[in-house]
């Protein structure tokens, strides 16, 4: 097979590469290599790699990325290599490094998953069925489930997160973040906060949670009936309360989310109701869901704020250099805002 060179990535020094492969014995260390550019931009990038009948993925931290997005790719690739042999769907990892003189920047290599992701919209048969997408929200929420049930002591991520006082700071940590760039009064944003200080869980269970977690970061096997093939995207995975995986799984869940236009981008037709989802995952995952309330605001508010960040850049940013996202988020960030004060007075939670 002839070596396949990316036009996005001219510097990818495929021998050196295939040289690094074979150290770590894996397909493509005799110099019988394909690459593609899966995605790639700012954030993190998606190449895969084909060798005779064999495809891997290798996910790497941006081209002379900050230490700190360096850090993040280790971490994520130690995260993900720790649910080895648990029954989270994910793709398997085999190596990693975080020797810029490889690629340029950190990288690990992991399984290619076949299967498909929301992001393009619902596959078929789902795009024509809307009964049968019940049985992917039911997955959608299966694979948190099952993630807050790995014991992440014994699975050596002691120091990953900061589980201690996780609920006691976080409604100040957000509105600290968010004061280094905020431009613009927020409606709702108060009254969120001001509602999460004072309903705040009086106990939880630490475990891991994704911290993303969304149709935009599953893949589901082709065809039916529904299957969950793999979580992807970890990059903003900690040990924390799991429960809040499941409030951000719920952000714009019908019916009380059906007025959130902007911040949903699949059609939610024939999803199965909320409570269906929350009796699903207190079954599998064995922690109880009557808070769930407070971690549907919290994940509103926290997502609001992430996303104003690249509101405040856009509208900082000369013409051309603004972030594409910008524009759309600048309306999203006042639907959950507005959504999250609304769900923090509505609410039979005391």
């Amino acid at each position: 097979m002839a070596n396949k060179r990316i036009a996005a990535r001219p510097s990818v020094d495929i021998p050196r590469l295939s040289q690094w492969l074979d150290r770590h014995n894996l397909p493509g260390g005799d110099g019988d290599l394909e690459i593609e550019l899966i995605s790639g931009g700012s954030q993190n990038l998606l190449y895969g790699l084909r060798s005779g009948d064999t495809r891997l993925v290798l996910r790497a931290a941006p081209r002379h990325a900050t230490p700190e997005q360096a850090q993040n790719m280790m971490r994520e690739y130690r995260l993900v290599r720790a649910l080895a042999d648990t029954d989270v769907p994910h793709a398997r990892v085999h190596a990693a490094t975080d020797d810029a003189s490889v690629l340029g920047s950190p990288f690990y290599v992991m399984d290619h998953i076949d299967g498909w992701s929301p992001t393009q919209g619902w596959a078929a048969p789902f795009d024509a069925e809307p009964e049968a997408r019940a049985g992917l929200a039911v997955q959608l929420v299966d694979g948190i489930a099952r993630l807050s049930r790995v014991d992440w002591q014994a699975r050596n991520l002691q120091g990953f997160g900061r589980p201690d006082g996780f609920h006691d700071r976080q409604v100040d940590r957000w509105l600290s973040f968010l004061a280094a760039y905020r431009f613009r009064e927020l409606p709702g944003l108060d009254a969120a906060a001001d509602w999460l200080r004072g309903h705040r869980p009086r106990t939880y269970r630490p475990g891991i949670m994704h911290g993303d977690y969304q149709f935009a970061n599953v893949m589901y096997a082709h065809g039916t009936p529904a299957r969950l093939a793999a979580i992807v995207d970890w990059e903003m995975a900690t040990v924390g309360d799991p429960l809040l995986d499941l409030g951000w799984a719920l952000i714009a869940w019908p019916p009380e989310g059906d007025d959130m236009h902007r911040s949903r981008y699949l059609d939610y037709a024939g999803m199965p109701p909320r409570d269906d989802l929350l009796e699903h995952y207190a079954t599998v995952s064995g922690r109880p869901v009557d808070d769930i309330d407070y971690y549907v605001v919290l994940a509103r508010f926290k997502l609001a704020i992430v996303l104003e960040k690249t509101v405040a850049r856009g509208k900082a940013s000369t013409a051309g250099t603004a972030d594409p996202y910008a524009a759309a988020f600048e309306g999203i960030v006042l639907e959950l805002l507005r959504k999250a004060a609304e769900l923090s007075h509505s609410t039979s939670l005391k």
